[in-house]
C-alpha cells in the first residue's frame, strides 16, 4: 500500500509539471511529432497515424482493470465529447492507448467503453495489439507521459494527461485529464481548443 501511495504522489507530481491548461483561444504549447503506428481498436479495426490524419484528435492512456484514475478520466473525456456535440463539432477523433495490452483485447475494450454511455462511440478508438514495453516507450518518448508497469500488482502506473494532436499528427497541447477537484479538469477549454483549432485549419 505504501508503495502504491508513493507511486500516486509521483504521478500527481508529474501531472502538475507536464499538464498544461491553456485559455480557450488555441495556442500550441508543444510540437511533438507522433511517429507512425498501426494498431487495433475496440471494433477490431486497424487504426494508424495515417488514418487519423486530416482531423485533430485528443489522446489519453488508460486500461480496463484500472482501479484509480482511468474511470474518471474516461468520464471526463465523455464530457468533452458532450461539449463538442452541443457545439455541433464533428471533425475529430478520440484515441485511448491501452497500457495493459495483454489483458485489453478488442472485445475487452469494447465492453469497457460501453459502460460510459459516450455520446458517439464511433469517434472513439481504444487501441491495443502491441507489447507492454512498446507502449511504455511510446508514451514517454513521443508524448512525454509516464507509463510504467508495476510487477507487484495488476496495475499500471501512467500519467493522467489528455493530449491534443493536430491534423498532421503533431502533439500541440496537454491538459489535466484527472484531478481531485473536477474544476481543475479543463473540459470547456479542451472542447473550445478543438473547435478553434478545426476552424483555424479549414
Amino acid at each position: 500500500m505504501k508503495r502504491k501511495l508513493i507511486g500516486l504522489v509521483l504521478l500527481l507530481a508529474c501531472a502538475s509539471v507536464l499538464g498544461a491548461c491553456g485559455n480557450s483561444k488555441f495556442k500550441a504549447d508543444y510540437s511533438l511529432e507522433i511517429p507512425d503506428f498501426e494498431h487495433i481498436n475496440q471494433r477490431g479495426e486497424t487504426v494508424s497515424l495515417e488514418s487519423l490524419k486530416g482531423k485533430p484528435w485528443i489522446g489519453m492512456y488508460i486500461f480496463t482493470n484500472c482501479i484509480s484514475i482511468c474511470p474518471p478520466m474516461s468520464l471526463n473525456m465523455a464530457q468533452v465529447q458532450e461539449k463538442l456535440q452541443k457545439k455541433g463539432v464533428e471533425d475529430y477523433h478520440i484515441v485511448a492507448f491501452s497500457v495493459d495490452p495483454d489483458v485489453d483485447k478488442p472485445e475487452v475494450l469494447a465492453n469497457y467503453i460501453s459502460k460510459y454511455n459516450v455520446p458517439d462511440e464511433s469517434k472513439w478508438n481504444l487501441l491495443t495489439g502491441y507489447s507492454q514495453k512498446y507502449i511504455e516507450q511510446f508514451a514517454v518518448k513521443n508524448t512525454k507521459i509516464l507509463v510504467k508497469n508495476d510487477p507487484n500488482s495488476d496495475q499500471v502506473i501512467h500519467g493522467n494527461q489528455f493530449f491534443l494532436v493536430d491534423k498532421d499528427g503533431v502533439m500541440v497541447k496537454m491538459y489535466n485529464g484527472f484531478a481531485e477537484n473536477i474544476e481543475d479538469v479543463p473540459i470547456d477549454t479542451i472542447a473550445s481548443d478543438i473547435e478553434t483549432y478545426i476552424d483555424e485549419n479549414l
